[in-house]
């Protein structure tokens, strides 16, 4: 994966081995960069490592019944914080206008992170949809698939898939001198690598977020029928989708950019009649680019914000004297009233058809 900070380095390599003759025309950067960027990065990672420490220690200590998904929530923010301290080493290198002076090891090794870390998190929120679909639109089918050494085994595949998936960002990425000064960036791509790249792209981002989309969809359908026959909406059910769809929402934002620019910049590189301005590449992927690195602090705080359940676990691992202190029903966002709920309403439904079936006979 070519990750967002050595974008201008990979896209002045690139181009400037093809025959574009207004490359160095193009070429430019967004202004005060080395100055805006140090301070968004070291508030990124100050908040994210804090928020995402909290979040895994809050879900690690809770007391009682825990649910399912939070052990996708659990293993969200440890891939978030593994990559959020890489952070300070892109803080030197944008203090000191683009060089890499932590060497070569570093360079492979933080590049490698952001890779692993963006094909965890787009894989877990991936799963966490899936898992809100089964139980919302099969809430009986799902009790034989949605047992936690299932979601166990899940997550330890994720995170061995991933691993794998970096693996070209480790091969690729390395320590060039140009003009006798160090940049962390990728060696220049063949057309075979491209190509490759091109596919592990679509199936491992656009793939997954139509998965999404279409998994959301099948819920708001089931939802909206629910609603239609209860004659109300249901606060419970409804917020037990709320926190995932933000988390997602979110991880769009933050990703979909910057994956944008890069395919575009991978088909200008196969295709060179589909030339796209360098200038346009490179402005969008440094611009993208934060936004892309920002999505690693932000789920900690949507959880704390919107999901009673782990605010309440936040609060009493932060102060233990509150153990005992009564924060409302605790199975507001439960998966046990999620799917008896709809369990109710899907048997509800299916004796009105046979019913309806057995009058019209």
């Amino acid at each position: 994966m070519m990750d967002p900070e050595a974008t201008s380095v990979y896209l002045d390599d690139y181009y400037a081995t093809n025959p574009i003759p207004d490359f160095k025309k193009t070429h430019s950067h967004v202004p005060y960069m080395s100055v805006c960027l140090p301070i968004f990065y070291t508030t990124v990672f100050l908040t994210g490592v804090l928020g995402n420490l909290v979040l895994m220690g809050a879900l690690h200590f809770k007391q009682g019944s825990r649910r399912l998904i939070d052990i996708f929530i659990s293993n969200l923010a440890a891939s978030d914080f593994i990559f959020l301290i890489t952070l300070p080493l892109w803080v030197d290198k944008e203090a000191s206008l683009g060089l890499w002076r932590t060497g070569s090891v570093l360079c492979k090794g933080s590049s490698y992170m952001i890779s692993v870390n963006m094909h965890c998190s787009v894989f877990l929120l991936t799963c966490m949809s899936v898992d809100r679909y089964l139980a919302i639109v099969w809430p009986a089918v799902s009790r034989k698939f949605r047992r936690r050494d299932c979601a166990y085994g899940v997550c330890a595949s994720i995170w061995f898939i991933s691993c794998l998936l970096g693996l070209p960002t480790l091969l690729s990425r390395e320590l060039m001198l140009i003009d006798d000064k160090p940049y962390c960036a990728e060696k220049r791509a063949t057309s075979s690598k491209l190509t490759w790249g091109l596919v592990i792209l679509i199936f491992t981002f656009f793939v997954p977020l139509l998965s999404i989309v279409i998994c959301y969809c099948c819920i708001a359908r089931k939802l909206y029928a629910h609603y239609q026959q209860s004659g109300k909406h249901n606060k419970k059910l409804r917020k037990s989708i709320k926190i995932i769809f933000i988390v997602v929402a979110a991880f769009v934002f933050s990703w979909l950019p910057f994956n944008t620019f890069k395919l575009l910049a991978i088909v200008s590189g196969l295709q060179q009649e589909l030339y796209f301005s360098s200038a346009i590449l490179q402005l969008g992927m440094e611009v993208s680019g934060p936004l892309a690195f920002a999505n690693s602090c932000v789920n900690p705080f949507i959880y704390y914000i919107f999901d009673s359940y782990i605010h309440r676990a936040v609060v009493r691992c932060l102060c233990p004297c509150l153990k005992n202190h009564d924060f409302g029903s605790s199975t507001e966002t439960s998966d046990s009233h999620l799917t008896k709920t709809l369990s109710n309403f899907i048997h509800a439904e299916n004796f009105s058809r046979r019913r309806k079936r057995s009058v019209s006979l």
